[in-house]
């Protein structure tokens, strides 16, 4: 489990084939590698990948071929948002985050307004029903506060310390996006679906 708030900005060195899948090899950046074992889970991007290989400050992670497609922005030279696994001791400055991808958005627009920077996402067809407004959702790893939904799209506010301390400093429109609904709505869904008995 995650919470969203990045811990540092990384880059993916390297992108080697594997079999099924790809193995990266990623610059953590500023994130502490000091605590980190094999096994140990790493959101990369908003993407729950496990620690295959550690030699500070680099670490390495196989992704299969089911996550890549269902994914973005796991390619070599790119700059990728990180966060280590939630402990228990930890505070839950976001909310409560999988690493589970549910789709893949369409930056609309990403534009500063005041102080901050105004998001519109286009998400896929099958989530606009878990986006609401004042809920919680992840975009690239980071937990946000949606403003507006109208249909499949919505609104979001980013301050300027979210896009200086994530990749959103390199956001723009046309950009494909991870996106992750929060756990609460799936888990209301689902109950809605089995008739609430």
């Amino acid at each position: 489990m995650f919470t969203g708030i990045i811990h540092a900005v990384g880059k993916i060195d390297s992108a080697k084939p594997l079999a099924e899948g790809m193995r990266l090899t990623l610059d953590a950046g500023a994130l502490d590698l000091t605590d980190v074992a094999l096994g140990d889970s790493i959101a990369v991007n908003g993407v729950c990948l496990t620690v295959v290989a550690c030699h500070a400050p680099k670490f390495e992670v196989d992704v299969s071929a089911a996550t890549l497609e269902v994914t973005c922005g796991l390619r070599e030279g790119g700059f990728v948002n990180l966060e280590k696994a939630l402990r228990l001791s930890d505070r839950l400055g976001g909310h409560l985050v999988s690493g589970h991808v549910d789709g893949v958005g369409m930056v609309m627009a990403f534009e500063p307004r005041g102080e901050s920077w105004f998001l519109r996402i286009c998400a896929p067809d099958d989530l606009p029903r878990y986006i609401a407004r004042k809920g919680s959702i992840t975009v690239n790893g980071v937990s946000l506060t949606v403003n507006q939904v109208q249909g499949d799209v919505f609104e979001l506010n980013i301050i300027p310390h979210t896009r200086a301390v994530t990749t959103f400093a390199h956001l723009e429109a046309g950009a494909p996006v991870n996106l992750e609904v929060d756990l609460l709505a799936r888990y209301a869904e689902r109950s809605r679906e089995w008739g609430g008995d």
